[in-house]
């Protein structure tokens, strides 16, 4: 086993998730793979409906995953910043802690839908983060998210926000 740990994060949008990837990723030996980033640069202006977004981030995520586990297997900890909000993603996050053998943390950004919507709206007018969304896609979005379970197999590190 490795003395990396894969980072993982699990939030609606604009739970905090990419702050709270930037904070972990500040520790030595540790690098962000983020998931909004890639896709905007591999796929600029081709993402406009969540069948779009579901189409290109499993094209992302089969690229990666070697990657992610060899980094990994290196000793390098990886900050995967790819929402883990379904069970399928976290089922394929937990492939990649089985197969590295790297220590593992799953973070659970508790955070309740008024604030992730007022926070979503601001970084909507700051232009700061690579995709922006409406609070009808923020709905359409949400309603894929299933919070983590004990039987996943996880570390959990649940954070709540009232």
């Amino acid at each position: 086993m490795t003395t990396a740990t894969l980072h993982l994060l699990c939030g609606k949008i604009a739970a905090g998730k990419s702050t709270l990837s930037a904070e972990l990723a500040a520790a030595p030996g540790t690098i962000v793979l983020a998931e909004d980033a890639w896709l905007a640069r591999l796929y600029p202006g081709e993402i406009h409906t969540v069948a779009d977004y579901v189409r290109c981030a499993a094209r992302l995520r089969d690229a990666v995953t070697p990657h992610v586990e060899s980094l990994l297997r290196a000793g390098l900890s990886v900050v995967l910043d790819f929402p883990a909000n379904t069970r399928v993603n976290r089922a394929w996050m937990r492939g990649i802690v089985d197969r590295s053998g790297a220590r593992h943390r799953l973070y659970y950004l508790d955070v309740p839908d008024a604030i992730c919507r007022a926070r979503l709206r601001q970084r909507n007018a700051a232009g700061t983060h690579d995709f922006t969304a409406s609070d009808a896609e923020f709905d359409a979005i949400t309603a894929y998210f299933v919070a983590p379970e004990p039987d996943e197999g996880f570390e959990i590190e649940h954070r709540r926000m009232a």
